[in-house]
């Protein structure tokens, strides 16, 4: 996908396709980019995680599945915990204070090259560069 902006989000951001809240719009409109293909959606496996356990608080049990099928439909890169992915967010840990949990996205965009993009700005308010959406 030469010339095909990467971008890595934070679980933060998938939540909003399945909940109507502040920042849906956006997040929604990432994905259609994604869908015609004028982006390339990254995200770590701990995503997917994340997004389905707020799916199912939320949602209760019997939307997981129908969650977790659409995260698939839509053909998002997963990518696994590597020790290299590990490594670079433990470094992020210490350099964000922020947990390693949400390390990991900075962690991968930054492996990747890529622009991340979150909704969480408590926690990644102070990565370089970073998209926030919502408020």
């Amino acid at each position: 996908m030469s010339g095909v902006a990467l971008v890595v989000l934070d679980a933060s951001v998938g939540v909003k396709w399945f909940r109507d809240e502040d920042g849906s719009s956006e997040a929604n409109l990432l994905l259609a980019a994604h869908r015609e293909g004028s982006i390339d959606l990254h995200v770590s496996e701990h995503f997917v995680v994340e997004t389905l356990s707020v799916i199912n608080r939320s949602f209760g049990p019997s939307a997981v599945i129908p969650a977790e099928d659409a995260l698939m439909m839509a053909e998002i890169a997963v990518h696994p915990l590597t020790p290299e992915v590990v490594g670079e967010a433990a470094r992020q840990c210490a350099l964000l204070g922020c947990t390693f949990y949400d390390a990991l996205a900075p962690a991968l965009a930054i492996l990747l090259g890529a622009e991340f993009w979150s909704a969480d700005r408590r926690a990644h308010g102070a990565v370089p560069d970073v998209h926030l959406i919502g408020r």
